[in-house]
């Protein structure tokens, strides 16, 4: 079977979803779709930490790990729809690359629920973690990278520069319809980066881009 990768942006409580492959040399976008984190998709659980500030801090402390719990068994679950779907297809889902933010690590919840820019950050980290959890879960091997590095990243993998790398995303999405915003683009570069990280993908993966 051929080895494809799924890449994350992640957003609260959802995250932008690309399947890339490469066929012939060339990269190719299997699938893409938006996943739902949460079961409720409303600003209570979409922003648990927004939420858990109104709470006493044990109730908080349980609401937001129930929302976390929530979020990676979701994300298990669209995985495994995912990797179903490409079996089918003749393909092995075998990595996942996931875009992280560049903020320094948080400190404790307490301290979290009283910085409005803390709970910001908290809550991109909740979803990011539950879906680097489920991927870990599901078998697949996790390339992290920073979204501010992410053009860099690719630009270096793939021998171009930066502003090429971006229109070659954006071709990817051409015939797919929409969505195909800087989400899925991303999404997209972030699962084909990932493929690049295998060591018998990485040639291919060069040759495609400059072809």
């Amino acid at each position: 079977m051929k080895k494809a990768a799924v890449g994350f942006r992640v957003h609260s409580g959802w995250s932008a979803v690309a399947a890339v492959c490469l066929e012939k040399s060339e990269a190719v976008v299997l699938r893409r779709q938006r996943a739902h984190l949460v079961k409720t998709f409303s600003y209570t659980f979409r922003q648990p930490y927004h939420t858990g500030e109104k709470m006493g801090f044990a109730e908080a402390c349980e609401f937001i790990a129930g929302v976390r719990t929530e979020a990676e068994e979701l994300a298990c679950k669209a995985l495994r729809a995912m990797e179903a779907d490409l079996n089918e297809q003749g393909y092995r889902l075998e990595r996942a690359g996931l875009l992280l933010a560049s903020g320094r690590p948080l400190p404790e919840l307490e301290k979290i629920l009283q910085s409005h820019a803390l709970i910001h950050t908290a809550e991109g980290e909740l979803f990011r973690e539950a879906l680097r959890s489920a991927s870990i879960r599901c078998g697949l091997r996790v390339t992290c990278t920073k979204e501010r590095e992410l053009l860099e990243r690719c630009a270096e993998a793939f021998s171009l520069r930066p502003p090429v790398v971006l229109r070659r995303a954006a071709e990817l999405g051409k015939g797919l319809g929409a969505p195909w915003s800087q989400d899925e683009k991303f999404a997209t570069l972030a699962a084909w980066l990932a493929l690049a990280a295998s060591p018998d993908r990485r040639r291919k993966a060069q040759t495609a881009a400059r072809a």
